[in-house]
């Protein structure tokens, strides 16, 4: 007996995703009608039925968007998944947020649950190491985003990120500009390709300078910041200027600084030592000295990527593979004479 034929048989036909099919099946207006027509063509082609007493039960599914963060304990991550909920909430949808922790297995288990539980997309911030998640998104039909690191193709799953490279670039130029001659990039780990991405305008600016770079990788955080201090004291007293891969490593730089004190570490913050972070939370402009940083605009990334992923669930808008959202740099007194 051939297999009774499934929802995802639909959308896979009419070209559109699961969560449209839905739409149209509970008769919804956000679905334009030249949509709704594909889809109810292919019901008629495959012999689809809808089993409407097997869909009220899963009613209180409707509407579920997943969003999976790779460390919600980092502020920059906390503010896109705050301000992405939000924007959801505005539009009549309900966000399921789950952290991984930077851990592949987890994002695996928590994705795994979430179509499970009928999500009508997903929007993955994705922790490394992990293809298996995306897997199961294929195989569920759902539309899904990756989100501030790529770890996939594009052409599999969209990907959106603030311009990491011109963020870079724009703080390299400034610090070069404020009479910095050796400038170091601190944080990242080697072989990622957000680290890559976050240096590429670091190194280009260097190059058509005729200056040489000087990266010492690392977990990016306050302890890996505070390491680097007395590092920078004791191994590289020729460096005065510092870009780091985000914020919260250069807050841990300063507070090294601070620690080891300006005659230890033999020049003052700002004048002498300029610092400069990457993604500008909230503390940058609360520490002493306020900390310079690259702002991507966070908040405004949340509510643009609720607005990709809505126009793809309801009017089959397709994003295109990659999105860039621009970046500014935020001069304060770690790295201004």
């Amino acid at each position: 007996m051939d297999k009774r034929p499934t929802i995802i048989d639909v959308a896979t036909l009419a070209g559109v995703s699961k969560s449209t099919v839905s739409l149209v099946l509970q008769q919804s207006p956000l679905v334009k009608q030249e949509t709704r027509d594909d889809v109810r063509r292919a019901m008629t082609q495959l012999g689809y039925v809808y089993n409407r007493a097997a869909a009220n039960l899963r009613s209180a599914n409707a509407g579920l968007i997943g969003v999976v963060i790779n460390d919600l304990r980092n502020p920059f991550f906390t503010e896109f998944a705050t301000s992405l909920q939000m924007a959801l909430s505005a539009r009549g949808y309900a966000a399921v947020l789950a952290n991984t922790d930077e851990d592949p297995a987890l994002q695996a288990q928590v994705v795994g649950a979430m179509l499970e539980h009928g999500v009508s997309a997903l929007i993955v911030s994705p922790a490394y190491g992990d293809e298996a998640a995306f897997d199961a998104i294929a195989r569920a039909n759902v539309p899904a985003l990756q989100v501030l690191r790529q770890v996939v193709s594009t052409d599999r799953f969209p990907f959106a990120a603030p311009d990491y490279p011109t963020g870079s670039r724009l703080a390299t130029e400034h610090l070069l500009a404020q009479g910095a001659g050796h400038i170091a990039f601190v944080g990242g780990l080697e072989g990622r390709a957000v680290t890559q991405l976050r240096m590429s305008g670091y190194l280009a600016t260097l190059a058509a300078n005729g200056l040489t770079p000087l990266h010492l990788p690392g977990r990016p955080g306050r302890a890996f910041g505070r390491e680097v201090a007395r590092r920078l004291a004791q191994d590289h007293p020729s460096v005065d200027a510092v870009l780091c891969f985000n914020d919260l490593t250069a807050l841990g730089l300063l507070t090294g600084c601070t620690e080891l004190g300006c005659a230890e570490l033999g020049r003052p913050l700002g004048p002498s030592l300029k610092i400069v972070g990457f993604d500008d939370i909230e503390d940058c402009a609360q520490v002493y000295p306020a900390l310079s940083s690259v702002r991507c605009d966070i908040a405004g990334f949340g509510r643009k990527m609720a607005e990709t992923v809505l126009a793809w669930l309801e009017n089959n808008h397709r994003p295109p593979p990659v999105t860039v959202t621009p970046v500014t740099l935020i001069p304060r007194a770690s790295s201004l004479r």
